[in-house]
């Protein structure tokens, strides 16, 4: 009678340890066999690291330093020369998706860097864009912000902590920009 016995308890013990262990199994096999292909970010998520410091001059005569909006998250725009329609479009959605967040937008920062010695911008452009930082700053300067892409086609996003961390489109969607802000500053409990 003794025999059945064991066997059972073998039967159990090995249930009870293939029980335990199924979980460490899946998720190995979720790991490394099941990456998800969907993203919920609609920039381009870049490896952090830290925005070259960026020294110039605002447009009222002002000394301009990035570092100075450190504990902001920042949208930084680029522009190469004067504003075209391109760079109308990018200020537009970047001034769109900042108000879209409501009481939460005073945490976002706009920066538009301009070469020094660019034409003067019109007060009528200025007048559209409140709270608007511009600023003139050697244009090497803000080539280390991308390597791959040339930096005055994209908005890109700092974080509070002054680290590169998004890269938009030259064209941003604005509801879609305006989502990732959104899902940062939640997520976020600094700046």
């Amino acid at each position: 009678m003794a025999v059945p016995d064991k066997a059972k308890a073998r039967r159990t013990l090995a249930l009870v340890a293939l029980v335990c262990a199924a979980p460490v199994v899946t998720s190995y096999a979720a790991y490394y066999w099941f990456t998800p292909t969907a993203k919920t970010n609609y920039g381009e998520l870049l490896d952090p690291r830290p925005a070259p410091e960026m020294v110039g001059e605002q447009l009222d005569g002002g000394p301009f330093r990035l570092s100075m909006y450190r504990g902001k998250w920042v949208l930084l725009i680029a522009e190469s020369g004067g504003c075209d329609d391109a760079c109308r479009n990018k200020l537009y959605a970047t001034r769109q998706a900042r108000t879209m967040q409501g009481r939460e937008r005073e945490r976002i920062v706009r920066v538009w860097l301009q070469p020094t010695g660019a034409p003067l911008l019109q007060d009528e452009l200025l007048a559209q864009h409140p709270g608007l930082i511009a600023a003139r700053v050697a244009p090497a300067q803000w080539a280390a912000l991308s390597e791959s892409v040339s930096a005055t086609r994209s908005v890109f996003l700092l974080d509070p902590l002054g680290n590169v961390v998004l890269r938009y489109p030259a064209d941003p969607d604005i509801r879609r920009l305006s989502k990732d802000l959104e899902r940062l500053l939640r997520a976020s409990r600094i700046g």
